[in-house]
């Protein structure tokens, strides 16, 4: 007897490629629902928080949509979040932009800044560098390409870890005039910078190696 599939929430707040999300999932089997429904969106086994456009109207919007308290709430019991492109951006402390600074989610020090590059936005295929054990690029090669487009971006990464028994963090880096973080995994919570329904197979499987820890 096959094991049930997995339950999968895209959050829809009004800032993100939902319908990509939707299908790329779809893909690897889980049972994939669009919804900013509370109850649905804490009770699915993984909540895929999406993100499109500036930061300062992401996380308006995530907060009109109670979508913040939703994702402290399934970090704090271990319930499997993961935010793609502006999605990943607004899990930091702040985001700068035109020299606003707007306060983000928190779960992770740092400021997400203009790309410090020639040519902005970092828009097409791009390379990156994951760490040894990751199991979000478990399986693929170290010449898998992934599609970004962004302007911001987080240039150093500061969280320490100084309990022995706890993992750190896996993050995962790639190259547009200067290094940027592309990619982290923290326990329950992983991110992607790039978006991993636009870019293919390596996209495919990415998503289907997170699935997998559900």
């Amino acid at each position: 007897m096959s094991a049930p599939s997995k339950k999968v929430v895209v959050f829809d707040y009004g800032f993100g490629n939902v319908r990509s999300a939707e299908r790329a999932l779809a893909r690897t089997g889980a049972e994939v629902e669009i919804s900013r429904d509370f109850d649905r969106a804490m009770n699915a086994d993984g909540l895929l928080v999406p993100g499109v456009g500036a930061f300062a109207a992401c996380m308006q919007g995530l907060k009109e949509a109670r979508g913040d308290w939703i994702i402290d709430r399934r970090l704090s019991g271990g319930r499997p979040v993961m935010g793609i492109c502006v999605g990943m951006q607004i899990l930091f402390a702040r985001g700068i932009e035109h020299g606003v600074e707007t306060e983000g989610l928190g779960e992770w020090p740092g400021s997400v800044e203009p790309l410090q590059a020639e040519i902005v936005p970092h828009m097409g295929w791009n390379t990156v560098e994951a760490p040894a054990g990751s199991e979000l690029f478990d399986g693929l090669d170290t010449d898998a390409r992934f599609y970004f487009v962004h302007s911001y971006a987080v240039h150093d990464w500061s969280l320490e870890v100084h309990n022995p028994s706890m993992r750190a963090p896996r993050v995962t880096w790639s190259t547009h005039g200067k290094p940027f973080v592309a990619a982290v995994e923290n326990g329950a919570l992983w991110a992607t910078q790039f978006h991993p329904e636009k870019s293919g197979d390596a996209g495919a499987q990415l998503l289907t190696n997170w699935i997998g820890t559900l």
